[in-house]
């Protein structure tokens, strides 16, 4: 599931004891926008990775009539380690879907949309074709409207991909979530190569691309910035940074509660390295403040002047 060689490094299967950091807190999902957002997905019975996935941002999103769908139903055929999402047998594909997210964007009247999917590996075209379906169905909907896709990696599979391409969103995101060395332990099925060759593929379709990594799992720091260096090399336009939060007992533990300072430092680094966008802190999840993400040059223009305001 994206939220998404070899490691040799093992991770400990025991629920962290760390304590949680007061960085950390977020606020509860109230008012009336969530209630209306709340009632739309349940109204359209619609997946979301806010719920699926724990996010803890989805009642400042929620509050502010956004959320992010998850396609191709909410069971996963991969069984990541830090993901929330189930794993197991999916349901048969959904042809209606495609409408029903399209519908739900419309009647949310949001100007700009995000789409994710479980990785669906028992389907031939790994779910890209409902992909294209759907993207096209919300474009003719809500031409106005911008739209970032979360997509799994389709294993790299150009045709697949092209899919996606040809459907042209704004915005193309897939998640490297982990440092190398760490990605047997924490994404099992994917690898990290195979990510890289898809943000490229991607790329070389004239997408604007985005990833983003979780911090806290027992990378080292220069392991983060030998990633971010990879993604920059495979062409990835905006990059997110955030802390690994542990979703159940079941899950990876985490293993350090990373600084806001590492975070603002990292934000640093990102914008040295080349990205037109870097969105670094403990909360920062692939969705969010998205809508930033879309416009080219943004991200940079802000930093500079930020520069410029404490020279």
């Amino acid at each position: 599931m994206e939220s998404t060689t070899n490691g040799s490094a093992c991770l400990p299967a025991a629920e962290s004891n760390i304590k949680k950091p007061n960085w950390l807190r977020v606020k509860l999902p109230i008012g009336e926008n969530y209630k209306h957002v709340r009632g739309l997905v349940d109204t359209h019975k619609l997946h979301t990775i806010c719920e699926s996935g724990n996010c803890p941002n989805m009642g400042e999103c929620w509050g502010e009539g956004t959320a992010t769908f998850m396609i191709l139903g909410n069971i996963c055929t991969r069984s990541c380690g830090f993901c929330a999402v189930a794993t197991g047998r999916p349901e048969p594909v959904d042809w209606d879907e495609p409408q029903r997210v399209a519908e739900a964007i419309y009647l949310m009247k949001v100007k700009h949309a995000v789409i994710t999917s479980v990785d669906r590996d028992e389907l031939r075209d790994g779910g890209s074709i409902i992909w294209q379906n759907t993207i096209r169905a919300v474009k003719a909907l809500n031409p106005d409207t911008t739209l970032e896709t979360l997509i799994p990696d389709f294993k790299a599979e150009a045709g697949n991909i092209a899919r996606v391409i040809e459907a042209a969103p704004e915005v193309v995101s897939h998640n490297i979530e982990t440092v190398e060395r760490l990605t047997r332990q924490v994404r099992i099925q994917a690898k990290y190569w195979r990510s890289m060759e898809t943000l490229k593929v991607l790329k070389e379709g004239k997408m604007r691309t985005k990833s983003g990594i979780m911090l806290g799992l027992g990378e080292q720091k220069d392991e983060v910035v030998q990633t971010m260096t990879d993604l920059r090399n495979s062409g990835v336009d905006v990059i997110t940074l955030g802390q690994y939060l542990q979703p159940t007992k079941k899950h990876l533990p985490v293993q350090r509660f990373v600084h806001p300072d590492e975070f603002a430092e990292l934000r640093e680094i990102g914008y040295g390295l080349g990205f037109d966008y870097v969105e670094s802190g403990p909360l920062v999840r692939s969705s969010y403040h998205s809508e930033r993400h879309v416009i080219p040059g943004y991200g940079r223009a802000e930093w500079l002047r930020s520069k410029e305001a404490t020279a």
